[in-house]
């Protein structure tokens, strides 16, 4: 299956008809959105992972059985406005949310890496474990950017999440590294064995290794696209403004994954700046409606059969 996209024009051709496509030209002002701040935060949880690692998260609690979980970004935390914000529209439904930090962000224990994509899946895998021990189901996942790569890898390798949402993810991971990097990285780092990512006045951001670097360039986002299962149903939401990622990428996810939706949403940047109600509500309206879909049980991580919502 195939789609061809002008960003310019915003044209799209559809070429087969068995694929699922939404365009949205709805804005809002900024003024419309509520901040993160506005929210309040809910208790927090400390939840180690594999490598005993503490993951610090932030739970909205509901009262609700059923939980969803929010995965940050690259360089990011719990607490920017998409996760914030999600979980809190998500919170206001009588679902209950949990944000969390992957290892080496934010308030987590471990120290930050450049490519680690799969073993930030095992953070998730590790939240995923953890409340499903405490009788938990795990109604959806939910990840941003980096995150949205976090939970595709889950999902490719894990069978126990039936709803998984995209927002803003790379298909192509061997793009955007140059804007980083700058020209040249790959035989710089292969001669200092690391690279040192500074910003505009020149202070120390982060230090990308030759290993890091190489995690992220083995990681094949096609492959696991292939082994997401087809009763897995997949949400990807992205912006045409959205100078990070380009919304094209958004387009290779609809070819590869078996049970997909893509939604883009016309003016909308990386991080739903102006737009964050629609994709609250995009979200929303994804996990009730295939909930409903699922009927009345879904297997849980140990892999048991378990009551949903």
């Amino acid at each position: 299956m195939y789609w061809a996209i002008n960003l310019q024009r915003f044209s799209l051709i559809r070429r087969r008809h068995h694929r699922r496509f939404v365009i949205s030209h709805h804005v809002r002002d900024p003024a419309d959105s509520e901040l993160s701040a506005r929210f309040p935060a809910g208790p927090g949880v400390v939840i180690p992972n594999s490598h005993g690692e503490k993951l610090v998260g932030i739970l909205h609690e509901t009262g609700s059985k059923q939980l969803v979980i929010v995965c940050h970004g690259f360089q990011s935390t719990k607490d920017r406005i998409p996760m914030v914000n999600l979980a809190a529209a998500l919170e206001r439904e009588g679902i209950s949310a949990f944000r969390f930090d992957f290892s080496g962000n934010g308030e987590s224990e471990g120290s930050f890496l450049y490519g680690n994509y799969r073993r930030e899946a095992e953070d998730l895998r590790a939240i995923v474990q953890d409340f499903c021990a405490k009788g938990r189901v795990i109604t959806a996942i939910i990840g941003h950017s980096k995150g949205g790569n976090a939970v595709l890898l889950y999902a490719s390798k894990y069978n126990d999440i039936s709803i998984v949402i995209n927002i803003s993810g790379r298909f192509n991971l061997k793009r955007g590294i140059e804007g980083r990097l700058g020209l040249g990285y790959l035989q710089r780092i292969k001669q200092n064995g690391f690279i040192d990512v500074r910003n505009k006045k020149g202070k120390l951001e982060y230090r990308v290794t030759q290993e890091s670097l190489m995690d992220r360039l083995s990681t094949d986002i096609h492959a696991a696209c292939h082994m997401i299962c087809q009763d897995c149903r997949v949400l990807t939401i992205h912006g045409t403004k959205d100078k990070m990622v380009p919304a094209e990428d958004a387009l290779e996810f609809d070819k590869f994954i078996p049970n997909h939706k893509l939604h883009i949403i016309e003016g909308a940047d990386h991080e739903f700046t102006s737009h964050q109600d629609e994709l609250a509500s995009l979200v929303i309206q994804f996990i009730k409606a295939n909930y409903q879909k699922d009927g009345p049980t879904s297997k849980r991580a140990d892999g048991t059969i378990d009551s949903r919502m």
